[in-house]
């Protein structure tokens, strides 16, 4: 067994606060050396949570409770000495179909279970996918919002594609290139780049590109698809692309992922939900295809 999965099984515990003493340090220590433990126990965590959030999942229903109840009380009582031999007879043919039917009630439960386990292992996958997809929602709204706050600031002011893709190009561990602008005159961009900060997601640098448009200030977070995941949300494909959209504490988020990256774009700009892939896609060929009304 390798030192991570030996500290898989201790991160079970951790999360039940059954961790104590040395065990608990070196868990700890090995967390801030080892990003695929963190991975693991906020995953794990998350999970915890929503499964928590969602008990009781079933209920034994009251015939079955009565069932077993009596029969404890029947298991409990003393036997008499002193019956007969037809006595003793009787009881032991009654045992026998009572044991038979408790087989019986045993197989079905048995039965039922495995089923609900076997549904369970089907979901989880799944289950697991939305709870991270969820988690980066979350991360790049708590972002959007720091930034809007003024407590993150951009470490780079610039309108230029090429300067931003240039500026990170040693900082990620990641290829990152944004679109080259091709306005003209007669078109100018919807959307003004501003600039770009680092940030991280799940204890990896990730990249933060900042847009305007009018008064309204757009944030755009991006990292490696290893790390981030996306799903959820109302699918709109375009392409081989599918873009998820959804609402998040007042903000719409586009999450998409592409070439290895995974992209959260977060605005309070209102309208049609395509309308918020120009951000990206406004210098590009496709440009027509998230415009707003009919096209030409």
């Amino acid at each position: 067994m390798s030192a991570c999965e030996e500290y898989a099984i201790r991160i079970l515990r951790y999360l039940d606060d059954h961790l104590k003493g040395q065990e608990l340090n070196d868990l700890r220590t090995h967390l801030k050396d080892c990003s695929g433990c963190r991975d693991k126990l906020e995953t794990e965590r998350s999970l915890s949570e929503l499964l928590r959030r969602s008990r009781p999942l079933y209920s034994a229903p009251f015939a079955l409770r009565t069932r077993v109840t009596a029969a404890v009380e029947q298991h409990a009582a003393p036997a008499r000495s002193h019956a007969g031999p037809h006595e003793r007879f009787l009881r032991l043919l009654e045992k026998g179909f009572a044991d038979a039917e408790r087989r019986v009630t045993r197989l079905r439960l048995l039965t039922a279970s495995l089923a609900v386990t076997a549904i369970l292992l089907a979901l989880v996958p799944n289950l697991v996918r939305h709870v991270r997809a969820a988690n980066y929602v979350e991360t790049a709204v708590a972002t959007h919002r720091s930034y809007l706050d003024g407590n993150l600031r951009l470490e780079l002011r610039s309108n230029s594609p090429e300067q931003v893709t240039a500026w990170f190009n040693d900082k990620l561990p990641f290829p990152f290139r944004l679109p080259k602008a091709q306005t003209t005159a007669e078109s100018p961009p919807a959307y003004q780049l501003t600039g770009a900060s680092l940030v991280k997601y799940r204890g990896e640098p990730a990249a933060l590109v900042a847009y305007q448009k009018q008064n309204s200030r757009i944030s755009l977070l991006v990292a490696s698809a290893d790390s981030a995941v996306v799903a959820g949300g109302e699918e709109i494909r375009s392409g081989n692309l599918a873009f998820h959209f959804r609402t998040d504490q007042g903000f719409n988020v586009v999450t998409w992922t592409t070439h290895g990256l995974s992209y959260a774009l977060v605005s309070s700009v209102s309208g049609p939900a395509r309308e918020s892939c120009m951000v990206c896609h406004q210098s590009m060929a496709d440009h027509q295809n998230f415009r707003s009304g009919p096209r030409n």
